[in-house]
Parts: C-alpha cells; sequence; structure tokens
C-alpha cells in the first residue's frame, strides 16, 4: 500500500520537507526555516518600534517648546513695527498660535497612542505577520507625513488705517464639543428638601477624578458628597440648620476640594468667610468678606469674588495677604467695575474670568490688568444670543471657550472670545423640570470626559449632559 506524501517544498532551502505555512508571506516553511522566519519578523518589528520611539520623541519636543515656531518671529517683527496700543493684540495672537499648534499635535499623538495600543497588544500576543507589520508601518508613515506638514498654519493679514491687522489661521479648526440635549439627573431630583435624596437650591459644584459631585446646598446650609451613580448623598461639612458656629454653615453658595490636601474650602456666605474642612477639622481662611465664589489653581492661590464690594481677591494659602485681581473700584457697570461679582474661574495664565451677576455679562482681567473686557454679555439683559440675564457659573476649556450658565434664560451658553454673540449648549427650552429643561441653572462643571454637570437650582437637582463622542 503507498505511502500518502505530505511534504513540499521548503521556500527557504527549497528541500522536499514537512512545511508550515505563514498566513503573512503565503509561504511554506520548514520547521527550521519558520522559526528563522519568525525571527526576521521579530527583528522588524523592533525597528518598527524604535521608529515609534523617534517619533515619540519628536512629538514630547514639539509639546515641550511649542513657542519654536517660526510665525512668532513674524508676529514679533509686527510687534515691534507697531505703537504700544496694540501689543495686547501680539500676545493674543501668540496664544492662539500656540493653541492651533498644539491641538495640532495633539490629535496626531492621540492616533500615535492609539498605534501604540495595537503593537503592544501584537508584541504581547505573538500574533503577527507580514500584513500585520505593513499595515503598521502604513500607518506610522500617514502620520509622520501629517507631522511633516504642520505648516497649515499661516498669517492672515488686512489693512487697517492705523495699523497692519494680523491673526492666527489653521486649517486645524479647534473641536466644537456638543453635548445631549436632554440630561440625567446624578443627584437629587426629589423635590425640595432636606433629606439625603434631597437638595435645596444647590449652588456652586465641584466634580473630582473619580466623577464624585460636591455640592453647596445652599438653602439646607451644608456641603454634600454624592458618590458616582449613589442613590443619595452624605453630608460632610454642615447641617441641616443655619448656625455660625465652626462646624456650622450659613447658605454656602461654593465649593472646591483641594484633592492635595485632601480638604475642602467653603464659600460660607451667611457668616461672611471662607472655611476650610480638613479631617473634620474646621478652619477660617478669609472672613468679613460677602463671599459668592471661589477658585483655585496649581499655585495655591485662592480667588475669592465679594459681591459687596463688588471685587475679587487673590489670597495666597497659608499667608495673610490679599490683593484685588479684579474690580474694587465701587459698582458700576465700567470695564474697571463689577456689579455683585458671583462664580469665578482662574486660568493656567491667572487671567480671572468673573460672572458679573447684575450687568449680565462675564468679564476676562488678565494677571495685573487694571481694567477688564467683556467676553460674554454685556448688551444688557435679555434673551438674544449676544445677550445674558444675571450669568452665574462660569467654566473656561483649554481652547479658550467661555461656558456661562445664564441664570435667568434657563440655558448653558458658550462664547468665543471675541465674537459678539454665543450659542446656546444645552437649556433654552424654557423654564421647566423635564429632562431637556433648566430652572435657574447656577454652577457648572465638567468631568474628565467632558460631560457637562449643571447645578439646576430652582428644581433642586444636578444634571448631567453627556457630550457626544
Amino acid at each position: 500500500m503507498a505511502v500518502a506524501n505530505n511534504k513540499t517544498h521548503c521556500f527557504t532551502c527549497n528541500k522536499e520537507k514537512i512545511t508550515y505555512p505563514c498566513r503573512g508571506c503565503s509561504k511554506e516553511f520548514c520547521l527550521t526555516h519558520l522559526t528563522e522566519h519568525q525571527q526576521m519578523l521579530n527583528e522588524e518589528l523592533n525597528h518598527i518600534i524604535n521608529d515609534y520611539d523617534e517619533f515619540k520623541q519628536r512629538i514630547n519636543e514639539q509639546k515641550q517648546n511649542p513657542q519654536n515656531h517660526s510665525l512668532i518671529k513674524q508676529i514679533d517683527q509686527w510687534e515691534r513695527k507697531s505703537i504700544e496700543i496694540i501689543q495686547q493684540k501680539a500676545q493674543d495672537c501668540r496664544e492662539n498660535l500656540v493653541k492651533s499648534s498644539q491641538t495640532y499635535v495633539n490629535d496626531i499623538e492621540k492616533k500615535f497612542n492609539d498605534l501604540c495600543e495595537q503593537i503592544k497588544q501584537i508584541h504581547a500576543e505573538n500574533e503577527f505577520n507580514e500584513i500585520n507589520l505593513n499595515d503598521l508601518r502604513n500607518q506610522l508613515n500617514k502620520i509622520t507625513e501629517e507631522l511633516n506638514n504642520s505648516s497649515n498654519i499661516s498669517i492672515h493679514q488686512e489693512s487697517q488705517s492705523f495699523i497692519n491687522e494680523i491673526s492666527i489661521i489653521s486649517s486645524k479648526k479647534p473641536k466644537f464639543n456638543k453635548w445631549k440635549q436632554t440630561a440625567n439627573t446624578v443627584a437629587a431630583g426629589n423635590g425640595q428638601g432636606q433629606q439625603l435624596n434631597q437638595l435645596n437650591h444647590p449652588a456652586g459644584i465641584f466634580i473630582d477624578k473619580n466623577k464624585n459631585i460636591f455640592i453647596a446646598d445652599r438653602d439646607n446650609h451644608r456641603i454634600v458628597e454624592w458618590k458616582y451613580n449613589a442613590n443619595e448623598g452624605q453630608t460632610i461639612a454642615g447641617e441641616n440648620k443655619q448656625g455660625n458656629r465652626m462646624h456650622q454653615l450659613g447658605r454656602p453658595t461654593d465649593v472646591i476640594v483641594d484633592e492635595q490636601n485632601h480638604s475642602i474650602v467653603i464659600a460660607d456666605l451667611g457668616n461672611r468667610r471662607v472655611i476650610q474642612w480638613m479631617n473634620q477639622n474646621q478652619d477660617v481662611l478669609v472672613d468679613s468678606i460677602n463671599c459668592q465664589g471661589l477658585a483655585m489653581n496649581k499655585n495655591e492661590f485662592l480667588y475669592v469674588s465679594d459681591s459687596q464690594r463688588n471685587e475679587v481677591i487673590r489670597w495666597k494659602m497659608g499667608d495673610n495677604e490679599a490683593i484685588v485681581v479684579a474690580g474694587g473700584n465701587g459698582q458700576g457697570n465700567q470695564r474697571n467695575q463689577l456689579d455683585f461679582p458671583t462664580f469665578i474661574f482662574v486660568d493656567k495664565d491667572q487671567a480671572v474670568y468673573v460672572s458679573d451677576f447684575n450687568n449680565h455679562r462675564v468679564m476676562k482681567w488678565r494677571k495685573g490688568a487694571k481694567k477688564g473686557k467683556i467676553v460674554a454679555g454685556g448688551n444688557g439683559e435679555g434673551r438674544n444670543l449676544n445677550q445674558l440675564c444675571h450669568s452665574g457659573g462660569v467654566v473656561v476649556d483649554d481652547l479658550g471657550q467661555i461656558y456661562v450658565a445664564d441664570f435667568g434664560n434657563h440655558r448653558v451658553m458658550r462664547w468665543c472670545e471675541g465674537k459678539k454673540e454665543g450659542e446656546i449648549v444645552v437649556g433654552g427650552n424654557g423654564e421647566g423640570s423635564q429632562s431637556s429643561q433648566l430652572y435657574g441653572p447656577c454652577g457648572l462643571s465638567f468631568d474628565d470626559e467632558g460631560n457637562l454637570y449643571v447645578a439646576d437650582c430652582k428644581n433642586h437637582r444636578i444634571q448631567k449632559f453627556e457630550i457626544f463622542l
């Protein structure tokens, strides 16, 4: 009886042997040369990994030195030839240029990180062939070309009677996030009350990295922590009645969490003080102040708005000296004045954004500035897209887009600095308690995924609007 011959020719040695196919190259190899072939693939993978490491280094260099851009020199030359009053415009252009460049590089870095995850998975599973390697190589070549062609940013210049105006133009448009127009109630929503599943006119809110919500439960005179996906909150400061003892609060309006030292800082409006709670111990940081809004930057500077003195002060944690960084020139609507400032936001450059409640506007005060700049509203009380009605919570994102709770219009607006009008982000469907409605929105906050949280004050609940991915 004949014996079946299952031998074929090895691609490498061309000898008739029992062979094994490679799905990547569709060739047959004997056991010895199959091992060699696999080793060659491993070496090629290591070369690609080295190329990826070099690419990552290039991205890091560009991120660490965003100011090293050839167009900065043109902006500097334009500034030197211009008169003193337009120097601020040059600085604005630098900031926009850096933001455009960073947006471009960040997008490429995201693609690169996705590729890194692919290569880690392939390397870990040890399941790959030439097709996989060619695909990795092509993807790397594609994003390398994108990085090399980053010259899609240019200067747009137009003639004016007093100066040649310049601005930054980038073909990489900033991403304007959008949110679902129906919200989920993530805290309370069980009517006005003082039970642990209820709130009473919530004001300021803070979202930590674990998506826990800290709420200034104003008319319950307490701070409530609402754990992620919990059905009720827990009181972590104050109690359900107003008082002026150290362990009591009076109509708190805002709260921030200092995650470095695991403490909370509270605007205790009814007691005219800013108080810090740490491990159930209390310490008055600022007293004799009609504190409405709070902000803290990475340098441990505490910012507090004073609605009686119509100013915002900056105070170094651990020191006793406070300086005025916005307002302080009496009640009014001039650029150096405020009228009942409430919520505030401080960016990485220590510019202060102030919700100027009775002037129906948001003001931006650069560090050291004597006057502010209107960046939202400022066209009188109203419901048009260039107006606000009693501005509430304010947050500014990494692109400089300004989000403001339009308290009297029951909506949240987004404004881009320099634009004449804003746009409705959520709400704007009249006052009400439906999932698409708000009633007196107050505090605003984002989590690390970009979901928007609103303290829906008169509905006594916290609403979460999920971001569209």
